[in-house]
């Protein structure tokens, strides 16, 4: 086997053609020629919109609180850029001096 991977195809791509199969309009063949796609690759992508089609249609849960390293991960970046232009500026501040 060669290693290469497949080509990567967008989501919105995926969607649609799942959309289309689960239409029944065409068989899965008709569009697996249309898309060039194999078969057995739209029938999977079919049956995930169908799994998961419930789903969008649940409420949405309530909103979540942020764990604590969401919210300090920010703060600790800003302290560090912080740190870093006050470590600049009083070298500076010894050249200018010194």
């Amino acid at each position: 086997m060669s290693g290469t991977k497949g080509k990567r195809l967008s989501p919105d791509f995926k969607a649609r053609v799942a959309l289309e199969a689960a239409k029944g309009v065409k068989t899965t063949s008709e569009i697996a020629s249309e898309y060039q796609v194999h078969p057995t690759q739209i029938s999977q992508w079919k049956r995930q919109l169908l799994d998961s089609a419930p789903d969008l249609f649940q409420k949405p849960l309530a909103k979540k609180e942020p764990t604590t390293e969401e919210v300090t991960a920010p703060l600790y970046e800003e302290i560090g850029r912080l740190k870093v232009e006050v470590d600049f500026l009083q070298k500076k501040q010894k050249q200018i001096k010194g």
